[in-house]
């Protein structure tokens, strides 16, 4: 089993393998090459987040600066939408839903190291999957940590630090991030709406 094969199953591996070095140093390129674009170079922008992520939808937009690991284990669904400084550290599958929202300074990393010290000190690394569900909204500043998964139809508050998984239909914040209370129809009428 190769290291590439062992981080995508959720085993210790060491990141300093040549294939992954390799990768990690084509990315790491592209991402740089993305985020020296000017603002208005929107079709040459799509075009190259194409070559770097694994799946897009048709509507999407990641602004500037943008920053992963591999690239090809992120998926993204139709209507995302990214603001700035959004980190991704993907040695594990990263996944969208449709019409996700991330706001600025947020961070998605599947990446973590070894608990031992002598294990951690060797170079071994874990890598575990995040998956955000449809029609999430991630506020500024956010942090979700190794193999957490996002519910459909959840905000997560500003600033928080998502540790565990958190369930559909809810507003959650904090640090570690809990669950704050359920949305609900009055959600809807909460901000008014110009005729």
């Amino acid at each position: 089993m190769t290291e590439k094969e062992k981080a995508q199953a959720g085993l210790l591996y060491k990141s300093t393998e040549e294939e992954l070095k390799s990768e990690l140093m084509r990315c790491k390129n592209l991402c740089a090459e993305y985020n020296r674009l000017m603002p208005s170079q929107s079709e040459e922008r799509k075009a190259l987040l194409k070559k770097i992520l694994g799946k897009t939808g048709e509507n999407f937009w990641i602004e500037q600066s943008f920053w992963c690991d591999y690239g090809y284990n992120i998926e993204i669904g139709e209507n995302f939408y990214s603001n700035h400084n959004l980190v991704i550290l993907d040695p594990g599958k990263v996944t969208f839903g449709d019409n996700c929202f991330v706001a600025p300074n947020c961070g998605f990393y599947t990446a973590g190291h070894a608990l031992d010290a002598e294990q951690r000190n060797e170079g071994f690394e874990i890598a575990l999957p995040i998956t955000v569900g449809n029609n999430v909204w991630i506020g500024g500043s956010v942090c979700v940590m190794p193999g957490v998964t996002i519910g459909d139809n959840t905000i997560i508050g500003g600033g928080s630090v998502v540790t565990k998984d958190i369930p559909s239909g809810v507003i959650a914040a904090g640090n570690p991030c809990r669950v704050i209370r359920k949305i609900t129809e009055a959600d809807r009428n909460k901000y008014k709406r110009s005729l």
